[in-house]
């Protein structure tokens, strides 16, 4: 066997080979030592504000504070919105030994509802075991008094102090003022979309209709913060710092609640409107809409039962009569259809026609009856206004044509939003040859403008909208915006509202205003007047238009007999009017609905009243002055 030779060492080779090694580990070890130094640097410099931030995050805790919201305020500085501090019966679970048991001896000593403790178990599951959670909410003084002198025997439940919504007047301005209520899913889908959820972080409510809903960005406020020290679990340990909120606005209205509570009185238990407004700017004085509702149902929390209430009333509470009501104008346009007349040249001041009591197209049958059976005789355009004959009108509607009348209609606002300050409006309908065709693919006939004389037909127009074309007239032209607003309050500064005036309308012939408000003043003041019984023997001047309008047709051979029909298809009874007359200081609109009588002897005494009331105050606080 050949023995193995044994390999001789270099050392040299080894030397080298170690070295190379010794550079090689260096390297690595300085590499890493360099990421780690880099990684240092990035998490101890460069993002230092994040990692402070995150651990803060975790150590401090950010709560939102809720502004107080803006009060409501009448013209005469009367609060119409106020907040009201309301006890609420709140518990921590975490702190309760026995939950079951507690709720149960609470709901016992308080008489609480299946429906609160339904809620409780809601809005418990929601929260941290560690956080308050309503049981009982807006306490009575009763209950409050009785859950304090047994307060000791409840560990962890406690009577909360907060703030709420009220309306002093109940339902009286509920149309008017609207109301706030919970912030439902609806509302933070939109706060969200416009990027305000931020500002409602603490709040419970939000403006829903009204005054309340339409300036909401100005009556909410700014919402506040405080940063708390909490521990691991949440647990609040000290307050750091407090950067309270900002409230809300004050609006002061130009309501006048004393002029709009005589107005609710007047208009009592009877469906429809009253809207007394400034024809100057606007200004709307009041604005009754009956039946009404409590607001204060919908800012406390209302119940199932009570919407319910609301939602099947028969007499629509939850309407606001005076701009979402689309009544047929009736008699009421007659003094703006005479200008139209006028302005186009189709009659004159001195034309007359022939009244036997009716109205007949030439080769048709139909008849279009007078409200006079027996005829007014020989009028011209005032003595139509005057009697309101409705032959005059027949005859001169089918002159001017449809498409003529809408347009100039349109002018005075029918048809069309009148801007007033709060969400809830209609436009109504002011009909023509081309809204009938879209509405019901079909032509329009010769005895659908015959109606549309007397202010029928497809024909419907709001109150608000009677209100702006009346001041229209008494304006000679000016088109104001109606408002609620008069200021805003800003701590010590009062802003006062922006006053808005549309388009004018102008007449070729200026004159034409002055024939159709002379007869209006006629109508009250004249010995053929239709309102010259309820205007009798006062101490101011006027101008009005009466008007019946119809709520179903009335068949050729068929006479209406109010007391022997149902009373939803009794006529609606309207007056527009205004006062004094050579220099109008408001504009009144009256609307009853399905009554027994017609404008001049229902809605024309009320307007009297209400206008005897208005410059009786008046004269009274000049005399105090």
């Amino acid at each position: 066997m050949k023995k193995r030779r044994n390999r001789i060492r270099d050392p040299h080779f080894e030397n080298a080979l170690f070295g190379r090694r010794v550079v090689v580990a260096l390297v690595i070890v300085v590499a890493v030592f360099l990421v780690l130094l880099a990684n240092m640097y990035q998490l101890q410099v460069k993002q230092f504000q994040t990692f402070q931030t995150r651990s803060n995050d975790n150590r401090i805790k950010v709560v939102p504070l809720a502004p107080n919201r803006g009060l409501i305020y009448d013209r005469k500085g009367r609060l119409l919105a106020e907040n009201r501090p309301v006890l609420s019966l709140e518990l921590v679970p975490e702190r309760v030994e026995d939950l079951e048991q507690t709720i149960a001896e609470l709901t016992e000593l308080l008489d609480i509802s299946p429906e609160a403790l339904e809620q409780f178990e809601r809005n418990r599951r929601r929260e941290r075991r560690f956080e308050h959670v309503i049981l009982l909410d807006q306490l009575s003084e009763q209950q409050a008094a009785t859950f304090a002198a047994r307060q000791h025997e409840f560990p962890g439940v406690s009577l909360e102090a907060r703030l709420v919504r009220h309306y002093p007047y109940g339902d009286t301005l509920t149309h008017a003022l609207g109301y706030v209520a919970k912030i439902n899913q609806r509302d933070a889908d939109r706060l969200k979309e416009q990027d305000l959820s931020a500002n409602y972080a603490a709040t419970r409510t939000i403006g829903k209709l009204g005054v309340e809903g339409y300036y909401e960005e100005q009556l909410h406020g700014t919402v506040g913060y405080q940063q708390v020290e909490v521990d691991i679990h949440g647990r609040n340990l000290r307050t750091l710092e407090i950067e309270p909120p900002i409230p809300g606005q004050d609006l002061v209205l130009e309501v006048d609640i004393d002029l709009q509570l005589e107005a609710q009185r007047i208009l009592g238990e009877q469906r429809g409107t009253i809207i007394v407004m400034r024809p100057d700017d606007g200004a709307l004085l009041a604005m009754v809409s009956q039946p009404s509702y409590d607001p204060n149902w919908f800012a406390q929390g209302i119940s199932v039962k009570q919407y319910r209430s609301l939602l099947d009333s028969p007499h629509s509470p939850l309407l606001n009569r005076a701009t979402q009501g689309g009544y047929p104008p009736a008699s009421t346009i007659k003094p703006q259809m005479a200008i139209v007349g006028l302005e186009e040249g189709i009659i004159t001041p001195e034309t007359k026609i022939w009244d036997p009591g009716w109205f007949q197209i030439k080769g048709v049958n139909h008849r279009y009856r007078d409200w006079l059976s027996w005829g007014h005789g020989w009028v011209n355009v005032s003595d139509a206004i005057i009697e309101s004959c409705d032959t005059f009108y027949y005859d001169l509607a089918l002159k001017l044509g449809i498409d003529t009348i809408s347009e100039h209609m349109t002018e005075y606002g029918f048809g069309e939003f009148t801007g007033v300050d709060i969400g809830e409006e209609s436009a109504a309908v002011m009909p023509s040859r081309g809204w009938k065709r879209a509405r019901f693919n079909q032509p329009w006939y010769a005895g659908e403008t015959v109606s549309i004389g007397i202010g029928q037909s497809y024909w419907t127009v709001t109150p608000m909208q009677l209100a702006v074309a009346t001041a229209i007239m008494v304006n000679r032209g000016t088109h104001p915006v109606p408002r609620f607003l008069k200021a805003i309050r800003d701590a010590e500064v009062e802003l006062p509202a922006v006053v808005e005036q549309r388009e004018p309308v102008q007449l070729n012939n200026p004159q034409n205003w002055e024939i159709a408000l002379k007869a209006m003043e006629d109508v009250v003041s004249g010995v053929k007047g239709t309102a010259r019984r309820a205007f009798r023997n006062t101490s101011y001047t006027s101008g009005g238009k009466t008007g019946t309008a119809q709520v179903r047709s009335i068949g050729q051979d068929e006479e209406y007999d109010a007391e022997k029909i149902a009373e939803r298809y009794r006529d609606n009874a309207m007056y527009v009017g205004y006062a004094p007359a050579d220099n109008p200081e408001i504009v009144i609109v009256i609307t009853a609905e399905n009554v027994i009588g017609g404008g001049s002897s229902v809605a024309a005494p009320m307007a009297r009243e209400l206008l005897d009331y208005y410059f009786a105050a008046k004269e009274e606080n000049d005399d105090a002055r």
